[in-house]
């Protein structure tokens, strides 16, 4: 049986400014193909399916779109929910979707047996056995206890956490057993795990007070499918447990990587293939640095490749006094199919908040970013400062959604 493995997609996300509207239509558009190239028979989104928890109509209309066309291949589809996504608009639709072949898991369910999926094969046979799992909230499975310091509190998360996993795989035996049948078992997962080389789009508060849950806290599944980080990769080595990755790079220090899904082959015996897709190039984005002079040769080089504007983001060092410095940039390009999204000055690395980096201008800044630098200071619980920053983006979508 072969499963598709992919994660945050964040569609909706506007990325200083720019839509992502083209590029997550074209990719939506070559999964379907893979889907049909391979034979696929189940699709597994392990979270963040979009950028926000109020997401543009456009990217209802794209994620609805993706399903009709899906569902004309054949193919089994599980969506989990992810620490972007809002619980309650995946849920609305969760039945309909239901009738189309469709498995949607948006949070923990009131009963954990509806989180264990038989997946079919391509032939309408069980083909596995799915711990479906999406992004967990610390209140969602343990209660806060009066004196709890801050490391009792993460070590019963992570108990919680191990124990509704290894809740889920005991039942997914158990279905294995009432079948008759050598099912391999799967799990998913939205969370971040220790070792996880993560990156500047990936928000750094995961799961309540959790930093990061230990590889070795997973039930022994055949195959666990996470999402949450932004670059491809195993975890601890492990050939089962895998992170697939964006599609499509979500920040410019994910410039350079090779985006990818997974295809995972899993039998009777267990896992057998994952093999990585690689993600076409749909926008390039590309980071250049130096002095002006530097950066003349070097946007040029970047240039010289692509007929199709890249968007770039130029840091500037030696010149980064210079007070009109976005225009003497801008000027570079001229000409060029280039399209600069951000410059920045060479920064000192020491200091905090706002005014740790000195000479700093606000247009230097996205609007995220100066909100966030904002609110560090302050003395708010993490849980609290995530909430006002998604609270802020969701603003940011409809002031540009209105505008």
């Amino acid at each position: 049986m072969r499963i598709l493995h992919t994660s945050d997609w964040h569609l909706g996300q506007h990325f200083m400014g720019k839509t992502r509207l083209d590029e997550h239509k074209a990719f939506l558009r070559w999964l379907v193909e893979q889907v049909k190239e391979h034979e696929v028979a189940a699709v597994l989104v392990a979270g963040d399916v979009f950028d926000t928890g109020t997401p543009p109509s456009y990217a209802r209309e794209l994620y609805n779109g993706f399903i009709v066309e899906l569902q004309q291949t054949g193919a089994q589809l599980v969506i989990l929910g992810g620490n972007h996504d809002s619980v309650a608009m995946l849920n609305e639709s969760r039945r309909l979707l239901g009738c189309l072949n469709v498995q949607v898991i948006p949070g923990m369910l009131d009963d954990a047996d509806h989180q264990v999926l038989v997946l079919s094969d391509r032939d309408g046979q069980p083909g596995a056995v799915l711990c479906a799992v999406p992004f967990i909230r610390a209140r969602e499975v343990m209660a806060s206890e009066a004196g709890q310091s801050a490391a009792d509190k993460q070590q019963a998360l992570q108990q919680a956490i191990a124990d509704h996993y290894q809740q889920l795989f005991e039942r997914a035996e158990q279905q294995r057993q009432q079948l008759g049948l050598p099912l391999p078992i799967i799990a998913t997962g939205h969370l971040t795990t220790v070792g996880a080389s993560s990156s500047d789009s990936v928000r750094e508060i995961y799961i309540g007070t959790l930093d990061a849950f230990p590889a070795s806290a997973f039930p022994p599944a055949d195959y666990i499918a996470l999402g949450h980080i932004h670059r491809p990769q195993k975890v601890g080595g492990h050939e089962h447990i895998r992170y697939c990755g964006s599609p499509i790079p979500l920040s410019f220090d994910e410039v350079g990587q090779q985006k990818e899904v997974l295809l995972v082959e899993v039998s009777g015996e267990g896992l057998q293939t994952v093999t990585p897709l690689p993600v076409p190039t749909f926008q390039t984005l590309a980071r250049v640095g130096g002095n002006l002079e530097e950066l003349a040769v070097a946007m040029k080089a970047v240039a010289a490749d692509h007929e199709v504007p890249v968007w770039l983001e130029v840091t500037v060092s030696e010149d980064d006094y210079l007070s009109d410095l976005q225009p003497r940039v801008e000027q570079l390009a001229e000409g060029l199919p280039l399209e600069i999204l951000l410059v920045r000055r060479q920064r000192a690395q020491n200091g905090n908040g706002l005014t740790a980096e000195q000479g700093v201008t606000l247009s230097e800044l996205t609007p995220v970013e100066v909100f966030e630098r904002r609110l560090a200071p302050e003395p708010l619980e993490a849980e609290r400062q995530q909430a006002l920053s998604e609270l802020y983006r969701q603003l940011l979508v409809q002031m540009e959604e209105e505008a």
